[in-house]
């Protein structure tokens, strides 16, 4: 299986599982199944690549906590709050690093893209912004809006976004990519 495409199954696999459960078996069900697919998904991942990404295993530690404390307490309100917890996480991450002069996109992105730091530094701002909005828009969703509102938002709203604004970063790759290559020797 080609790789980036093992990636994305492995990544939105576990999510696409809990948007079915839920539709079928209700939050509660759909929690506990989602809590377990996260984790398969990381066995799998692990047994394929014999290594463990960082994100994957934050997402699957706050998917246990917050799954958890839903299924323990029988109240929903965790399960939503996962998404805000995890975006606030990866966005204070990235500007964090930012701050104190580590750039973590970088590390994350780097075998696809070879540009300068300042380049790094903007996109890495982006993202982090990026993902302080995406917990606001979370929290919004899931305080005003009905739960089959907020688990549509989760899987069909969320990825076209994060699509979306990582295809609107395209420019400044491009822009980047091309200055740090080298031109044909011949």
């Amino acid at each position: 299986m080609n790789p980036q495409l093992r990636r994305f199954a492995l990544d939105l696999g576990p999510l696409f599982v809990f948007f079915l459960s839920y539709q079928f078996l209700g939050i509660y069900a759909a929690t506990g199944v989602f809590m377990a697919a996260v984790l398969v998904a990381l066995a799998l991942d692990y047994a394929i690549e014999r290594k463990l990404s960082p994100v994957p295993i934050m997402t699957a530690v706050l998917v246990i906590i917050f799954g958890g404390l839903t299924l323990y307490l029988k109240n929903d309100v965790f399960i939503k709050m996962k998404p805000t917890a995890l975006y606030t996480l990866f966005g204070l991450t990235l500007l964090g690093g930012l701050y104190f002069n580590r750039l973590f996109l970088k590390y994350v992105l780097s075998l696809g893209f070879d540009m300068p730091d300042a380049a790094w530094r903007t996109l890495t701002l982006r993202y982090g912004i990026f993902f302080l909005a995406l917990a606001c828009a979370n929290e919004i969703i899931w305080r005003n809006f009905p739960t089959p509102i907020w688990v549509d938002f989760k899987v069909w709203g969320v990825m076209p976004l994060i699509f979306l604004f990582s295809l609107s970063q395209a420019p400044l790759l491009m822009r980047h990519q091309s200055e740090n290559e080298t031109p044909d020797a011949s």
